[in-house]
């Protein structure tokens, strides 16, 4: 008898150990969920799992210091240093790649008249200035820009440490203070054009016939800008805005209750754009200087010869030469 009131308590015990870890399991399962923070003793991936980070206690106003490991980081981290690389080179060198290509296809636009001894003004002192802020800001601001992605890949092993060191510091006061004079551009640039601007439907004309870059021959109608420059008008306008007010974020981090992971964004959104947009302007380079005749001239000397100027933007022309007092206003459409 003895003996089975002992089995019975084996069996007992055995059970109720049974029934105590199975209830355990989903607890223990769940704790993630339920952790305490403050806890003296807490596992790293439980933090992670509830708050996405693993932050300390401190004592200081800025909370932000409390941070010890943001995962998201390494997202970042592996964007800045592989993904945006692969992003410029493909964006960068690919046109320039392009570009050889169609030269080497196409050659200079000429001048299909020749040079006509006549000049006709196409951009002021003003408009001049505007554009020129605009451009050399922007180149220096690209090339230092490049620096960050590309600098230690491809200057560093060319120079010492410490010039590196001395060039991008040098870089960077350059690409933040610069910065404001290139706003200054865009928005002027805005203003001063956006009249001329909106699309016509001698732009359709334009973008049908390809802009009169083929061989074929032939010019399609366009006034003071052509449908291609309105395109890229509004990309340099756009594109600039982005730029500036994503640029302006890591200037000026944290302000507007602005984050860690919205600066993240923010800079993200700044390498691509950034790369894309130097990829336009060289294709914009290539076209005002080596790619037609007579373009550069007109930001040059703010004048352009007159059969290139018929020849490109007969419309323009026609209204240029009209009769003073003769509208001269683009017609809506």
């Amino acid at each position: 008898m003895t003996k089975f009131i002992a089995c019975l308590r084996l069996i007992a015990g055995v059970l109720v150990f049974v029934l105590m870890t199975g209830l355990a399991g989903p607890t223990n399962a769940q704790q993630p969920n339920s952790v305490n923070p403050n806890a003296s003793a807490v596992k790293e991936q439980q933090l992670l799992d509830k708050l996405n980070v693993v932050k300390g206690l401190g004592t200081i106003p800025d909370t932000k210091s409390y941070v010890l490991e943001h995962p998201a980081g390494r997202d970042w981290r592996v964007f800045h240093q592989v993904t945006l690389k692969w992003i410029g080179g493909i964006a960068i060198l690919g046109m320039l790649a392009l570009l050889v290509v169609f030269y080497l296809w196409r050659g200079t636009i000429r001048i299909e008249a020749g040079r006509s001894g006549r000049t006709i003004v196409r951009f002021n002192g003003f408009e001049r200035f505007v554009h020129w802020l605009t451009a050399t800001t922007f180149v220096v601001l690209g090339i230092t820009g490049l620096n960050v992605t590309f600098g230690r890949s491809l200057l560093l092993p060319l120079m010492s440490p410490e010039a590196f060191s001395a060039w991008s510091e040098w870089a960077k006061y350059a690409h933040n203070y610069l910065s404001f004079a290139f706003t200054i551009g865009v928005v002027l640039m805005f203003l001063m054009w956006i009249g001329q601007n909106f699309p016509t439907k001698a732009d359709i004309t334009w973008f049908k016939m390809g802009g009169g870059m083929g061989k074929s021959g032939g010019h399609p109608p366009a006034y003071k800008f052509n449908g291609g420059q309105k395109l890229l008008y509004w990309l340099i306008v756009l594109g600039g805005a982005a730029m500036i007010i994503s640029g302006y974020m890591l200037m000026f981090p944290f302000y507007g209750g602005l984050t860690v992971d919205n600066m993240q964004l923010a800079e993200i959104f700044h390498g691509i754009v950034g790369m894309l947009f130097i990829a336009l302007i060289i294709a914009h380079i290539y076209v005002g200087t080596l790619g037609m005749e007579g373009a550069f001239e007109a930001m040059s000397q703010g004048t352009v010869d007159l059969n290139w100027a018929k020849e490109h933007h007969p419309l323009w022309v026609e209204e240029e030469m009209a009769p003073k007092g003769a509208a001269r206003t683009q017609p809506a459409e």
